[in-house]
């Protein structure tokens, strides 16, 4: 996988653009050229005409097609990087005060400034927290009206409003977008939980790479045999001689 810059930029005019899920999200329009000839931005026209400028550094090639990454997974990665190092840095500045190869008026300076710069990459890594959580949300209620669409689908089935074709059209539809979407959540969670675990001093906590979990959806439990009712004993008849 390269990135879009490595080669002409201007042969993938035209070429759609997909998400790392594999959804569609639009067509190349155009670039944001500096004058040094780097590309600094991508033009994308989404599917519904609009058009949206995007860093060139989100976008990935490969034999698929152009990708585009996602926006909150490249902010995590770059605050995984730059906390640890700016408090690395830190605490390397006090260990040469201790070993007074710096002047303590030089440690308070440059150590103020790491600090300033720590609390502010931190405020920035709740914030990210907080959007994750509301992406994760938004995944849960698109998977809620996933499984609705097909519980309806399956009614209209029952009843024969659906023929047998367009009702396997309508089930690897939804049946698509639920993997993508279930995928979508399992990394938004293990980029959280990483973000998370770095803020907390677990630096050396890693993202594995992303499984599709299969979705499964829960059995219902059987039912128990019905209990037939004991029959009634065939009634005695005494005859009586007169």
């Amino acid at each position: 996988m390269s990135k879009l810059s490595s080669t002409d930029p201007f042969l993938f005019i035209g070429k759609p653009v997909k998400d790392e899920y594999g959804r569609q999200i639009g067509r190349i329009a155009s670039f944001m050229v500096s004058p040094n000839g780097r590309v600094d931005g991508v033009f994308v026209e989404h599917g519904d005409g609009e058009f949206f400028r995007y860093s060139s550094n989100q976008f990935k090639v490969d034999d698929e097609g152009v990708m585009l990454l996602s926006t909150i997974k490249l902010r995590v990665k770059t605050l995984c990087d730059d906390i640890p190092l700016i408090w690395r840095k830190d605490q390397a500045l006090s260990e040469l005060l201790e070993k007074k190869k710096i002047p303590s008026e030089m440690f308070g300076s440059l150590h103020k400034n790491f600090e300033n710069m720590l609390n502010q990459l931190k405020a920035e890594a709740q914030a990210t927290i907080e959007t994750i959580d509301k992406q994760v949300a938004g995944c849960d209620q698109q998977i809620k009206e996933l499984y609705s669409a097909t519980v309806n689908l399956e009614i209209e089935r029952e009843i024969g409003k659906i023929d047998e074709k367009s009702y396997q059209i309508a089930v690897e539809m939804i049946q698509g977008n639920l993997k993508r979407t279930s995928a979508e959540k399992d990394d938004l969670e293990a980029i959280k939980s990483k973000l998370s675990n770095m803020l907390l001093g677990e630096t050396s906590t890693t993202i594995k790479p992303t499984e599709t979990k299969k979705e499964v959806l829960p059995v219902p439990p059987t039912p128990p045999a019905p209990t037939l009712p004991v029959p009634p004993e065939s009634p005695v008849v005494v005859h009586v001689k007169g």
